[in-house]
């Protein structure tokens, strides 16, 4: 690999960047005092917390300094939490629908871009919110529109300028930067909340009225900052190659070969940029033939059993529970016994830790054992580790992280890749809005006893890996179409 390969491998992941500061800057947000109150979430009396989250009128407690108001959670609370933040989820389903047309249309890279500008927008939108839930969830799905197009058309652009030897790491990036964005927005929104939300101006100021507005400027700072990485992704995007495999199959094979030279480090006349040109084009001599693609096609007898695959490797990503987490840690900390401090910042940002340094193994296991083996030992070791939050995630950010992204993104044939693409990445999103809409409702009624339920689907998993993926590691893509139609021999 040279190194303008890597710097359009890394380029293109900093799409998952948007997807993981979107996820982590909800978890501490909404555990934001000055947040829960404007959208009702919860109301405030003026009573005071001590430093370990006890009320100080109460008559049997000794520490009677105020350290954090307390706050009375309304009855909606469940309901308007789920709503918010599964907006986003229910835009990015919207957002991978129409990434087939667009990627297909436009461009993979000129698509990305344009995405990242609607994020932009989108967090812009949110950060600017009225007192009104309804805005703030419009904002978050126009931010999950960018998303889900990108989650298709990211991974699909890096493995198609990727050579097959390193291409399921590089395609992993793209969970890799979802990871890294979670930990700065947790990061960044925990410095945020340690010095507007610990020993508050207003602690002591008596308050007239239990749903009176305080100072609002950390939710919308921390929601306003991420039209910064949206902006930055679609200028960098513009200095990238648009993807070889798409301007053939637009008839501009010229500028194909120039692509290929350059991210071989090499010149047109080279065997292996002649080698791989001749590759692209007579699969796309072989779609052209075939005719215009179909969302039908992809229930054919050729490629119904991939359609399947995608579909539920993602629903199963989502059903491990990992976003329950995710978007909710803080709150199931602060369930489970721990300090407001711990829960808000100490825990969370020690857990996206964890989820970012744990999806190296997975970049590096992903290609030194292969896919497969990766969807079935995480399964096995997430079951194993169900009962430690930091051990979850570890096990769940090495394997059922990065490899469900890789996985769709070269098992279809070019002629429905993305079409193929969209569907894992809308499943993924589906069960992640159903997860997110319910999430809080179920931990209200079962807390850390919803675990349970996700035990069993990693279990479910486990099995599912096991009798219905097959190993694409090491194969170029039109080889792993050559495997996956029966032509060539593979390994199940």
């Amino acid at each position: 690999m040279n190194s303008f390969q890597f710097l359009v491998a890394v380029t293109a992941s900093c799409g998952g960047l948007l997807f993981g500061y979107e996820v982590g800057v909800m978890n501490v947000v909404l555990v934001m005092d000055a947040f829960r109150i404007f959208f009702n979430l919860c109301t405030w009396d003026g009573s005071k917390l001590n430093a370990d989250g006890i009320n100080i009128e109460d008559k049997s407690v000794k520490d009677k300094v105020p350290f954090y108001r307390d706050l009375k959670p309304t009855d909606s609370k469940s309901f308007i939490e789920g709503f918010i933040t599964s907006s986003f989820v229910l835009g990015a389903l919207c957002g991978a629908l129409l990434a087939s047309y667009l990627g297909e249309k436009y461009g993979r890279q000129k698509t990305i871009m344009i995405g990242a500008c609607i994020f932009a927008i989108g967090g812009i939108l949110q950060g600017s919110s009225i007192r009104n839930y309804i805005m703030i969830a419009v904002g978050r799905l126009i931010t999950g529109l960018s998303v889900g197009c990108n989650s298709v058309l990211c991974p699909t652009y890096i493995s198609e300028v990727a050579p097959a030897k390193i291409r399921g790491t590089l395609a992993s990036c793209y969970q890799l930067m979802i990871t890294l964005g979670i930990v700065i927005a947790a990061i960044i929104n925990a410095i945020v909340w340690y010095f507007t939300n610990i020993k508050p101006n207003d602690l002591n100021t008596p308050r007239t009225k239990i749903d009176a507005q305080i100072s609002n400027f950390e939710w919308r700072f921390a929601l306003c900052l991420q039209a910064i990485p949206g902006i930055a992704l679609a200028i960098l995007m513009s200095f990238l190659p648009k993807s070889p495999r798409w301007l053939c199959s637009k008839g501009r094979d010229e500028e194909a070969v120039q692509i290929l030279a350059k991210l071989n480090a090499t010149s047109v006349e080279d065997e292996l940029v002649q080698s791989e040109l001749k590759a692209i084009q007579e699969d796309v001599a072989a779609t052209v033939a075939a005719g215009s693609s179909s969302v039908a096609e992809l229930f054919s007898s050729v490629i119904r059993r991939r359609t399947f695959v995608v579909f539920f490797i993602q629903l199963f990503q989502q059903w491990t529970g990992v976003n329950v987490i995710m978007y909710y840690q803080s709150q199931i900390y602060n369930e489970m016994g721990f300090t407001k401090f711990l829960s808000t910042i100490v825990l969370p940002v020690v857990n996206n830790l964890v989820n970012f340094i744990s999806t190296f193994p997975g970049m590096w296991g992903i290609e030194k054992f292969g896919r497969k083996t990766l969807l079935i030992v995480g399964e096995f070791w997430k079951y194993l580790s169900v009962i430690s939050v930091f051990l979850y995630v570890f096990a769940f950010a090495s394997t059922w992280g990065p490899t469900p992204w890789v996985y769709q993104s070269e098992i279809f044939p070019l002629r429905v890749r993305v079409k193929g693409s969209a569907v894992g990445t809308m499943s993924n999103f589906f069960n992640n809005w159903i997860i997110a809409f319910v999430g809080p409702a179920l931990m209200k009624m079962w807390g850390t006893r919803s675990f349970l339920l996700f035990a069993t689907c990693c279990l479910l998993a486990f099995l599912f890996a096991s009798f219905f993926c097959v190993e694409s590691k090491g194969l170029n893509l039109e080889e792993v179409d050559a495997m996956m139609s029966g032509k060539a021999a593979g390994k199940a």
